[in-house]
């Protein structure tokens, strides 16, 4: 799992919508499914994507595979963003 994975995981708008509805807590596959006018092998694959990039985690229960956030890798992105828009904001002032 490298930056360029996350950025690429990012980048999608249907990725995005997904870790925001996990912003609330843990969700089912099929419910994420549901949410979206797409087959429930193209949200798979976007679950992938996502679990690939350490973005969110998975866990199995019974039939079900439950998702969550992961906010480590969350938290951070937004400092080495946060960083960057830091030197932005010095480089503007100077």
């Amino acid at each position: 799992m490298g930056l360029q994975d996350t950025m690429r995981a990012l980048a999608d708008p249907t990725r995005r919508e997904i870790l925001n509805m996990l912003k609330s807590g843990r969700m089912a596959a099929g419910e994420i499914a549901e949410r979206f006018p797409v087959t429930g092998a193209s949200i798979s694959r976007h679950l992938s994507v996502l679990r690939d990039a350490g973005l969110i985690r998975d866990s199995r229960e019974g039939k079900f595979i439950y998702y969550e956030l992961n906010a480590s890798v969350l938290e951070e992105i937004m400092l080495w963003i946060t960083d960057l828009r830091g030197g932005n904001e010095n480089d503007k002032r100077e």
